[in-house]
């Protein structure tokens, strides 16, 4: 099947890779002309600009756009629908508000396009381990675009089944789901990324208690040099706490045990925000995914060593730099900053 890919990103590019590996076909295009150039020279077809791209695209057209959320999701869109036809679909993949979801699902059906959107996890890791993606959108388009869908997900693996699940879709076990209309698929992914957070976060405030329990403030027979390396390395084989982002933990202090490469200053990219705003709005309490929002506030002032663990776990995952110069912690516009 052909898809068309606009943002070769870390997780465009790697995307459009796993699905040429498996036999599918991509037309790409990036304001950037040598991720087009380099993508092509993997067997891609490259488009010099967006009115170039989708010319090369067979009717009807499959777009996914892989960019951050906010502004140039918002302006590609429209340019892109303008190029296009009735009939045609476009693929949100990145962390768009699903609200913006549902607002643009409306406004592009008028026109008889059809919209999708993809919340996509997986990070850097997904173009070997496949990618856990959580779908909205019309149940016609998303069964026609099913074997782009199944080729990038993981697959069952080696995870045990869980019991009581026969006759149900079977996609779910293969790692994604249709979630809903229009808004349900970047909703779920939302929510999913603020227990994101809070999950992170837990692991950071236990390695910093770890990490301190041999301050002079302690009396001498309560203190104990602890190996954070080696501790992260046994809770991952048989403990009831293991995740792939222990895992990532371990590899990280196993590298460096100070994280000294960490100044521990950690981005929000806006999901644990509309997470709590949903929160909110549901009335419902949510007190650890709110700490772990207002840690990362906080991370941008004082640094703990919590923090470098969570800068290494983002790192770890998505390839997350740290800033080389630190925003206002107050800025609205998170999602443009970060993806």
């Amino acid at each position: 099947m052909q898809l068309g890919m606009i943002g070769l990103g870390r997780m465009g590019g790697n995307i459009v890779r796993r699905l040429m590996k498996n036999g599918h076909t991509a037309v790409v295009y990036d304001k950037d002309a040598k991720a087009v150039s380099g993508l092509a020279g993997e067997g891609a077809v490259g488009g010099s600009s967006l009115a170039d791209f989708v010319k090369k695209l067979d009717k009807p057209r499959h777009v996914w756009v892989m960019l951050p959320a906010g502004k140039i999701t918002e302006t590609t869109i429209d340019e892109l629908t303008k190029l296009l036809e009735p009939g045609d679909t476009i693929i949100d993949g990145g962390n768009t508000f699903w609200q913006d979801d549902v607002r643009r699902g409306q406004a592009l059906k008028k026109q008889g396009l059809f919209y999708i959107d993809v919340g996509t996890s997986g990070g850097v890791w997904g173009i070997d381990r496949g990618y856990c993606m959580m779908i909205g959108g019309e149940k016609e388009v998303v069964d026609r675009l099913d074997p782009i869908f199944k080729t990038l997900a993981p697959g069952i693996g080696d995870i045990p089944r869980t019991p009581g699940r026969d006759g149900r879709d079977p996609r779910i076990e293969e790692g994604y789901i249709h979630a809903g209309p229009v808004g349900a698929g970047h909703f779920v992914k939302m929510i999913h990324n603020g227990i994101e957070y809070g999950l992170m976060q837990a692991y950071a405030e236990g390695f910093d208690i770890l990490k301190n329990a041999n301050i002079e403030a302690l009396p001498e027979a309560h203190r104990y040099d602890l190996n954070l390396p080696d501790i992260a390395e046994v809770w991952r084989r048989g403990s009831v706490i293991p995740s792939w982002l222990l895992d990532l933990t371990a590899s990280a202090l196993a590298k460096s045990g100070e994280l000294k490469e960490y100044s521990g200053f950690v981005e929000d990219s806006g999901e644990g925000r509309w997470t709590v705003n949903a929160a909110i709005d549901e009335a419902v309490p949510a007190e650890v995914l709110t700490a772990a929002l207002f840690a990362r506030f906080r991370s941008r002032q004082e640094h703990t060593f919590a923090e470098k663990i969570l800068s290494a776990m983002r790192a770890g995952f998505g390839g997350h730099k740290e800033p080389e110069q630190h925003p206002d912690p107050k800025r609205q516009d998170a999602p443009d900053i970060v993806k």
